[in-house]
């Protein structure tokens, strides 16, 4: 870990941590795969990009299809930190880890009462009541159809661009 990444709250473990909680705490009592927390967590920055979503938590840019390539081992160390503060669990099922909310998770989330917080909780609980009963390789056809969209219609801004 270089000492940028330390200072920076962003994209970092504390951050996605947070994320991964509000998805845990929304779903409880169904615990999450590391696969459906990277897709959920996804969604849940970017619900604006879903049909119906609200208004995403971050700014939308156009290469953001990229995310998903360092998403899993981040979302792994938030995990790691959250379990470390017992607000996460892991729990053995038969495909491998599964993660569930812990006890104090859902009165540490309703402790925060920053706006981007409380945005963030509303995104993870539209996002979860959304995709409930939805297979996780059925969200990651959906977000792969995202993606697809996002990379013609960067790649439309790019060309207009270079005219």
């Amino acid at each position: 870990m270089t000492s940028d990444s330390r200072l920076n709250p962003f994209n970092s473990a504390i951050e996605t941590g947070i994320r991964s909680l509000a998805i845990l705490v929304a779903s409880f009592p169904e615990p999450c795969d590391l696969e459906r927390l990277v897709e959920m967590d996804y969604l849940t920055v970017h619900t604006g990009d879903a049909p119906g979503g609200p208004e995403s938590l971050h700014t939308p840019l156009p290469l953001r299809a990229g995310e998903l390539l360092v998403r899993r081992r981040l979302i792994e160390e938030g995990l790691n930190l959250m379990m470390s503060r017992r607000l996460v669990v892991r729990i053995p099922s038969n495909h491998g880890f599964s993660f569930l909310a812990g006890e104090t998770a859902g009165p540490f989330m309703k402790s925060l009462s920053t706006e981007y917080a409380r945005d963030l909780i509303d995104r993870a609980e539209w996002t979860v009541s959304k995709f409930r009963g939805v297979s996780t390789q059925e969200v990651r056809r959906i977000t792969h159809r995202l993606f697809e969209r996002w990379s013609t219609q960067f790649q439309s801004v790019q060309n207009g661009a270079s005219q």
